[in-house]
């Protein structure tokens, strides 16, 4: 299994530096999208100690998405689009979650106990929303704000990674192209999903809306007027940077389409 370790630094009052929180990279790429990746790495701020973690379960994908910021970055290479990731554990701060979900700092994930996150007041509560959430989402609206203001195209595309064994149940889904109530881009790489016979590619799954699983598509797509798509690729398709790449082109494969249709259109109105 991949590490990803980050630095993370504290201020004077213990609280995060926003560059220990948004890794941003080609802040400056004009392409067509940009790429989003709240999971992307199991670092823990020193300032919340391990959160009570069973050894074996320190880089587990409770943690963090494994293999998702390798697609994401390829995604953002390949698409000259910026990338925003988020450099802290979603067991610190989920970044997908608002701040009155139960599960934005869950006290277990699926099978594995969080000590550091059990009983805390609303004050520990807000103070990891100030830590983590508010300068992630704070990073992505400032991105879209520029683009915007620059006159961008931007779909925005969130990527994220599950495991293939959920309370002891196998997933057969290979890749999950989600939506909320936009499904434009999503419909558009379903429709592709042929050029990709062997795999197993599913519509919202293994996760969709009524999970909870859409805040970022809503928050930062839907909100802003952006077409939008969360991916889900099983990792154990993506344990190596060599099988991040593969995943990475066969994606691209599935969002042609969509540039292809909005190429047609503008086209037309032109």
């Amino acid at each position: 299994m991949q590490k990803q370790v980050n630095q993370s630094h504290a201020n004077d009052k213990g609280d995060l530096k926003a560059s220990a929180v948004v890794e941003w990279v080609n802040p400056d790429a004009r392409g067509p999208a940009l790429v989003v990746c709240e999971h992307a790495s199991a670092a823990i701020p020193g300032v919340y100690g391990d959160l009570g973690l069973k050894p074996e379960d320190r880089f587990s994908h409770a943690v963090w998405d494994p293999g998702a910021r390798g697609v994401a970055l390829r995604l953002a290479q390949a698409l000259e689009a910026p990338l925003i990731a988020c450099r802290v554990s979603r067991l610190v701060y989920d970044c997908n979650r608002p701040p009155e979900a139960p599960d934005a700092i869950p006290e277990k994930s699926e099978l594995i106990d969080v000590p550091g996150n059990a009983g805390l007041t609303e004050e520990q509560r807000q103070r990891r929303c100030r830590d983590v959430y508010r300068p992630f989402c704070e990073a992505v609206q400032a991105a879209i704000a520029t683009r915007k203001a620059q006159g961008l195209e931007t779909a925005l595309i969130t990527v994220h990674s599950f495991t293939p064994t959920y309370y002891g149940k196998h997933r057969p889904v290979e890749i999950g192209v989600l939506h909320d109530d936009d499904s434009r881009m999503a419909d558009a790489m379903l429709s592709a999903a042929s050029a990709l016979a062997h795999r197993r590619v599913e519509r919202n799954q293994p996760y969709g809306p009524a999970d909870g699983v859409t805040h970022s598509l809503r928050i930062h797509g839907l909100d802003q007027g952006l077409a939008n798509v969360m991916i889900e690729i099983r990792n154990d398709l993506i344990t190596n940077e060599k099988e991040e790449a593969v995943m990475a082109d066969e994606l691209l494969t599935l969002m042609r389409p969509f540039w292809s249709a909005s190429s047609s259109q503008e086209a037309r109105h032109a």
